[in-house]
């Protein structure tokens, strides 16, 4: 079993402790988020054949990464650098840092160990076609040589992210646009060519639809890539999470609603507030990531 952490909270930047407390517990709980019961992940070494760490900051879990490799886990981490203005993405971590990170990953775990991630890209009238042209050029010439892939995804305009995109946009005075399929067909061939001259295939998370120039589908949990960092096949099925996608079975352990980082395009944070509300709560000793009366 795949154990995916997280694709719905950044659970390396903000509970990392937990995860390691988990690990010695053998397990952690979860709540079903559709409204049923609770269930329990195991996360013993037998039960588990690898970890996907999704996150924008991995400095508060670098100690808790090589514990983890210590303990002959297998993982890839699916790291988000996106350098976007303040008024887009309040409170991650400088992409100076990041890159450092990621640089850091490459140098002890290989270049199998991490990819980047440029998503969710967002069309505003701080970032629009051109800017992501500019900044993916200057954040690709820092990455290069240090991951073999990179996944983009345009964002998706569900209920809740439109009301936070509306209440950011009113309160930056900045405007947004859900731009036309050709549109976005022109710059995923613009970032193409920039990711195969930086020696990364860039794929595309879930938008199939959208592959041009070249690229290709991403399978974000992907069996394969954790096979080579193990150095011996993990055997799991493939099992999309929605249309689109690409990805192996995994089991995810994070927690909707509870990731602070404050970015206004986010499909995991219907309530900012209730976010950091859950942040503040939360018990690195307790067996979910937060209690339910929070």
């Amino acid at each position: 079993m795949i154990i995916s952490a997280s694709y719905k909270t950044d659970i390396p930047t903000f509970y990392g402790e937990w995860l390691l407390n988990r690990l010695d517990a053998g397990y952690c709980k979860v709540h079903n988020p559709y409204g049923g019961k609770p269930f329990t992940v195991s996360l013993q070494k037998s039960d588990v054949d690898g970890f996907i760490f999704w996150t924008k900051n991995l400095s508060p879990f670098m100690g808790h990464l090589a514990q983890i490799h210590d303990r002959a886990f297998p993982f890839v981490v699916q790291y988000t650098i996106n350098k976007y203005p303040r008024e887009l993405e309040a409170s991650v971590v400088n992409a100076a840092t990041a890159i450092e990170n990621m640089m850091t990953i490459g140098q002890l775990y290989g270049d199998n160990a991490a990819v980047w991630r440029y998503d969710t890209i967002l069309f505003t009238s701080l970032t629009p076609f051109d800017f992501h042209v500019e900044n993916f050029k200057g954040l690709a010439k820092q990455l290069s040589g240090t991951t073999n892939e990179v996944v983009i995804s345009f964002a998706q305009m569900y209920q809740k992210t439109e009301k936070n995109l509306n209440l950011a946009s009113t309160k930056f005075g900045f405007t947004w646009e859900d731009p036309s399929t050709e549109e976005k067909r022109n710059l995923v061939k613009e970032l193409f060519r920039v990711a195969k001259q930086n020696g990364m295939q860039l794929t595309i998370c879930s938008q199939p639809e959208l592959a041009d120039g070249g690229a290709g589908a991403a399978r974000c949990v992907d069996a394969e890539r954790l096979s080579r960092m193990v150095g011996q096949s993990i055997q799991a099925k493939l099992k999309a999470n929605r249309v689109g996608c690409g990805c192996y079975a995994s089991k995810d352990i994070g927690e909707y609603d509870t990731c602070p980082h404050g970015c206004v395009y986010c499909y995991a944070v219907r309530n900012p507030e209730l976010a950091k509300q859950r942040r503040q709560a939360h018990d690195p000793m307790g067996e979910f990531l937060f209690e339910s009366g929070v």
